[in-house]
């Protein structure tokens, strides 16, 4: 029997990292707002790696935040280590990774729900979606319960039909032995959404105290913390950090795997999903890399109060009895004792290319998805992406128009523009070589791209966006400054020059000129810049990037403006392809599908050739003329 109870304007399925931040972002844009989880336990859970972050991934945290996201704020508040990657190289890949503490973590963001206006959590498992005509009216659960609505965000993470492996133990669970939602997927079926079967897996959790770690490398966190949050400084949030430590697997490690490939799941034919390439089970780096004699493996702790360390980098789906001698045969985990096992774990997802580029449905009116639901995977893709359907839900509900990001604005219009114009048919993962533009989009600058977005919306306070128009005005008045800066050639200068291994001046030249210097940079020039006022750390930085990388950057902004010709051609949603007589049988199947809201997204599709995109930009403009002559 059913029971219609309260009804709510949008309804978000899964309280994972989508769904969180799907939730604010409807609540907080004055949307009434249920956020249903099959575990109240399971908020913002870290069922896998303990860190928030990392190489690209860092990106999409920071861009998050300047979008008015959590993710970074929470973070900040329960990180235990901080360090910057990649600062060997160039500031379009640096990228901020934090060790978080996982209950912390999770216990701060249920906090910030339980206390956001317009937003009630419930403990249940969707069972359907209702729609009439092709439109969403509400959801039911197990227990009978109908909430009418009129959007919904489908946010399940890896609970779908779930299934978590190990050698020939198989146990129909979510991740960490939580209930799995069994009856979803039929009801998606039934309305014509293509579901995908995905798979990935996590290491085993070991008891810190049967760890030798005078075997292993010690892990520092950076001594400066660079916060993820723009709304936050590093001295306000340093404290005290926790180390990480490297080992290594070895030639008796790979012998073990290899001796009982036979009963891994994996290559045994029982696990059927299709798991991701970028992030491989240690099974997979063994037979797939040959010829590599040791791979990394990070011992991570998984929060402030709790013994269990991670084992990075060796994610398997082999027998208990095969890990125990797998891991103990590495370097400082010869007497290890396995607190929770590595397991593969399975489960229904979408293809998400029956997705527009505002993350709704094509084929049903106002239903939203975010997350590892749309075939990515990681923490920080699906908070992407929650924040997005979850803003998009509200603009929808509010009629205003879709938030879209295009892939010159942000790594999450990159992200989201893969997902939903090319064939994904493994998890996808972000990478910054996925970002034509990447130097334009660093994490240093997401606010500077994204803040005044999120202000249009509705998610960044007056003082927020104040202060980021405050930030605009002093980079660009410091910027001028030190162009146009004379400094002469004097004994001072000259001393300078040669201490910090730069060639000496001939003649007088600008500060800017020096800053060009590979070997100087705009916070080392103090000494000698006598005109130079005090100004935050944020500004600095966004000075010296900009003239040192002037020209690679203005030549990125002449890409862009190509780029921008093509995505600004929009398509009309009334067009018939079939009626586009010559393109080929392929594009125009591509094309039917995935409904391209424009021109440049249409030529990202794969099967959409050069020649297709010429024949479409000719039918396009006749398709205006005869537009404009009914008119």
């Amino acid at each position: 029997m059913s029971y219609t109870y309260e009804s709510y304007d949008v309804v978000v399925v899964g309280a994972g990292h989508a769904g969180c931040e799907a939730a604010l972002a409807c609540a907080r844009l004055g949307i009434n707002t249920l956020i249903v989880t099959i575990n109240m336990d399971s908020i913002a859970l870290m069922p896998c790696n303990p860190n928030i972050g990392g190489t690209s991934k860092g990106h999409l945290v920071k861009e998050i935040d300047a979008l008015g996201g959590e993710m970074g704020k929470n973070i900040d508040k329960t990180y235990i280590q901080s360090k910057m990657l990649n600062v060997s190289r160039g500031p379009a890949v640096h990228s901020l990774r934090a060790q978080a503490d996982k209950q912390d973590y999770s216990r701060e963001m249920r906090l910030v729900l339980e206390n956001t206006e317009n937003l009630t959590l419930k403990q249940a498992e969707v069972t359907e979606i209702l729609t009439e005509d092709n439109k969403v009216v509400g959801i039911k659960t197990y227990s009978g319960g109908i909430y009418p609505c009129k959007a919904i965000i489908l946010c399940t993470g890896t609970y779908l039909n779930a299934r978590c492996i190990y050698g020939d133990v198989s146990n129909h669970t979510g991740p960490n032995g939580l209930k799995s939602a069994n009856y979803l997927t039929d009801s998606l079926t039934k309305a014509g959404i293509e579901m995908y079967r995905f798979k990935t897996g996590t290491p085993a959790r070991i008891d810190k105290r049967s760890i030798d770690f005078s075997k292993m490398e010690e892990q520092f966190g950076d001594e400066e913390v660079v916060p993820f949050s723009f709304t936050n400084s590093g001295v306000d949030i340093k404290k005290e950090q926790i180390s990480c430590w490297l080992t290594y697997t070895n030639e008796e490690t790979h012998k073990i795997i290899k001796d009982n490939i036979h009963r891994s799941p994996l290559y045994s034919g029982d696990i059927k999903g299709t798991g991701p390439r970028y992030c491989p089970s240690i099974e997979d780096k063994v037979v797939k890399f040959e010829d590599k004699d040791r791979h990394q493996v990070f011992i991570e702790p998984e929060g402030n109060y709790t013994n269990e360390m991670y084992v990075g980098g060796m994610s398997s789906s082999l027998p208990e009895d095969v890990q125990y001698r797998m891991y103990r045969s590495v370097a400082g985990l010869e007497n290890a004792k396995i607190v929770r096992n590595a397991y593969a774990i399975e489960y229904d997802c979408i293809n998400p290319n029956q997705l527009k580029a505002s993350l709704e449905f094509l084929k049903v009116d106002g239903l939203f998805s975010g997350g590892q639901f749309n075939g990515s995977s990681g923490y920080e893709e699906a908070a992407a992406q929650g924040l997005i359907a979850g803003i998009n839900a509200a603009m929808k509900l509010l009629n205003k128009e879709p938030l879209i990001l295009d892939r010159s604005q942000a790594y999450i219009g990159v992200l989201i523009d893969d997902l939903v114009t090319k064939e994904t048919h493994e998890p996808y993962r972000m990478m910054t070589s996925r970002a034509e533009y990447r130097l334009l989009l660093r994490q240093d600058n997401a606010d500077l791209r994204l803040t005044k977005l999120g202000y249009k919306v509705g998610l960044i306070s007056e003082e927020r966006y104040q202060e980021l128009l405050q930030k605009e005005e002093n980079i660009k008045n410091e910027t001028r400054r030190v162009n146009e800066a004379l400094i002469g050639a004097n004994a001072i200068v000259q001393e300078f020059l040669v201490k910090n291994n730069s060639q000496s001046l001939k003649t007088g030249t600008t500060i800017g000129e020096l800053i060009r210097r590979p070997e100087l940079t705009y916070d080392m020039l103090e000494e000698i810049d006598t005109g130079r006022k005090a100004l935050p750390k944020d500004v600095r930085e966004q000075v010296n990037i900009n003239i040192k990388y002037e020209g690679y950057i203005e030549r990125q902004l002449r890409q862009v403006e190509q780029f921008k010709k093509l995505e600004n051609k929009n398509i009309p949603d009334s067009i018939d392809y079939e009626q586009v007589k010559s393109l080929r049988i392929e594009a125009r199947q591509k094309l039917m599908k995935i409904r391209p809201s424009s021109v440049g997204q249409a030529s990202r599709i794969s099967g959409v050739s050069p020649a297709d995109i010429s024949v479409l930009l000719v039918y396009l403009e006749q398709f205006r003329r005869k537009e404009d002559r009914i008119d």
